[in-house]
């Protein structure tokens, strides 16, 4: 087996990035087995439009030739506030996936510490990511902490 590398996403890479989101959903039981082709085809015009814009900048690890894990940034724009007095941006980490038969290999550790590594390098102010249970080790492990942040539900 050969080394797996990191690449960043491109358009191309559209349609494994709606895979990577509607599986990561089906996974965490936040739907059902059912609705991953619904989420998949709803998903992916729109992750065309910010990947082309730049407001979603993507990740992806590869294996021969194979996508088998991947990640993003969604990055948004943020208001001055406490102890930062500019207008700045703000990436929220979504996607974090990786295909089964590859995973507890250090590959979402992997594609974690390459984003964080861009975003310092990229003048980031704030990152945030909603974790899955599965995931909370990991993220609290590269430093995340739990907010006060609450959610509407509707």
């Amino acid at each position: 087996m050969s080394p797996h590398f990191i690449r960043l996403a491109t358009l191309a890479d559209t349609a494994v990035i709606a895979h990577h989101r509607a599986k990561m959903f089906v996974d965490m039981g936040s739907i059902p087995a059912q609705e991953y082709e619904l989420l998949r085809s709803s998903t992916t015009p729109w992750i065309a439009e910010l990947l082309k814009s730049g407001e979603y900048v993507g990740w992806l690890i590869e294996l021969d030739g194979e996508v088998i894990a991947g990640a993003g940034a969604f990055i948004l724009q943020i208001g001055p506030g406490p102890g930062r007095y500019r207008v700045g941006r703000w990436a929220h980490l979504a996607n974090v996936f990786t295909e089964r038969q590859h995973r507890r290999r250090g590959l979402a550790r992997e594609l974690m510490r390459t984003i964080l590594a861009w975003c310092d390098a990229n003048a980031i102010d704030h990152v945030t990511l909603t974790a899955s249970e599965e995931g909370r080790p990991l993220y609290a492990s590269l430093g995340f902490k739990p907010t006060s942040d609450t959610r509407l539900v509707r």
